[in-house]
């Protein structure tokens, strides 16, 4: 493959307009590029107009009609951040064990609504497990099918009144959840009988 030529490469740091070939106008600083793929990367303004953060896009030349430099940036740029490789590792771990727990909730034959109220729970409480079918929160709750509240046992306690409050309001959102479903199906039913 033949060296990049006058225009053909995009140095960190500068800021470039790209026109898309579906017309969409990509304006940001250039990340990365790849000359042997042809691939783009910019940081441009978040889309949700948040200050703090960037949306990072990965652009194909190949469907690219235009391309402007608007500043090219011409020094060495700086280092790459170092990655914290132990916090990745944590989050890898922590990844995998997630995904084996739902992984054995499923072999083991637990229903869809036990997984559900597992998740749930898990957002609030790292500390639960499964056992069999039974949820296990901070080894003090047990809550065995078909996880209702009146299915957590446990030692009287703080722990147990917050894991049922955690129950309650689980199945009162799946509750409402329902009944906006069905009001938006029967109003969808009207619209169409009318």
């Amino acid at each position: 493959m033949a060296a990049p030529g006058p225009g053909e490469y995009f140095n960190v740091g500068s800021h470039v307009s790209c026109l898309t070939c579906l017309g969409q106008r990509l304006q940001g600083e250039v990340v990365a590029f790849d000359y042997p793929s042809k691939m783009l990367t910019l940081k441009c303004p978040a889309s949700s107009g948040k200050p703090n953060l960037s949306d990072v896009i990965l652009i194909n030349l190949a469907y690219v009609s235009e391309v402007d430099i608007i500043t090219d940036h011409t020094e060495t740029p700086p280092p790459l951040a170092s990655l914290n490789v132990n916090k990745l590792a944590n989050r890898a771990r922590t990844e995998k064990e997630d995904k084996l727990s739902q992984a054995y909730a499923i072999s083991a034959g637990v229903s869809v609504e036990g997984q559900q109220l597992y998740q749930t729970i898990h957002k609030t409480i790292k500390d639960c497990k499964w056992q069999e079918k039974n949820i296990i929160v901070m080894d003090d709750v047990v809550i065995s099918p078909p996880y209702q509240v009146e299915n957590c046992k446990g030692k009287e306690g703080s722990a147990l009144s917050h894991v049922r409050k955690i129950v309650a309001k689980h199945f009162r959102d799946l509750e409402s959840q329902k009944s906006r479903s069905q009001a938006q199906q029967t109003q969808k039913e009207s619209t169409l009988s009318s």
